[in-house]
């Protein structure tokens, strides 16, 4: 009787460290597997959200003319693209929730100062935000151009926006010379200034 009790005691033993190894070989291929996996389910889920957009036709593409706009900024003023004609012209749709938008604005900041004299021009377009956070982000990162709310999403539905930052380089004529989807660097920055800042 007690070596039968020591064998099923053995066996009752065993079967956790049989299941514990076997899930161990199982654990790192379908880690890898959801690795490889990650990256496609993302893209098609950013494919899926910019097709589902209401009233976008088509994105608007480097050598379009930029879509027409008049929105109000923080203060109620008119910002207009069809004033800037005639300048090279930066619209940017950004967040005061946006990590990446905090990041590239010293950059814009910079940009604006260092191209005054040309006639630089810069728009913020804020994007899903609250007016209030909109305005105190504005505040504290020191920006001297205006920012316009965007009710209903409706003009970034028209540049093919999904997430900020998203920035077009649009130049004295009014085309779209260039677009940085996500986060400027310096090296996007000055890429994209030099498409549109030049000689009239």
């Amino acid at each position: 009787m007690p070596p039968a009790t020591d064998t099923a005691m053995t066996a009752t033993a065993g079967a956790p460290a049989a299941v514990a190894h076997h899930g161990a070989t199982r654990l790192p291929r379908a880690y890898y597997a959801a690795a490889a996996i990650a990256p496609l389910l993302i893209l098609a889920v950013w494919g899926a959200l910019l097709l589902a957009r209401p009233g976008v036709p088509m994105v608007v593409r480097v050598g379009d003319s930029a879509p027409a706009f008049s929105l109000a900024d923080l203060d109620g003023n008119p910002v207009r693209l069809a004033d800037l004609r005639g300048r090279p012209v930066i619209v940017n749709f950004w967040a005061s929730w946006c990590g990446p938008c905090v990041e590239e604005f010293p950059l814009l900041t910079s940009a604006a100062a260092a191209h005054e004299g040309d006639g630089l021009a810069i728009v913020g377009i804020v994007f899903q935000d609250r007016s209030e956070a909109a305005r105190a982000f504005l505040a504290r990162m020191g920006a001297s151009w205006p920012a316009a709310m965007d009710p209903g999403d409706a003009l970034a539905n028209r540049f093919g926006i999904v997430w900020p930052p998203d920035t077009f380089f649009i130049d004295r004529n009014g085309v779209v010379v260039g677009r940085q989807i996500g986060q400027l660097s310096a090296a996007d920055l000055d890429r994209g200034l030099a498409q549109i800042v030049g000689e009239e």
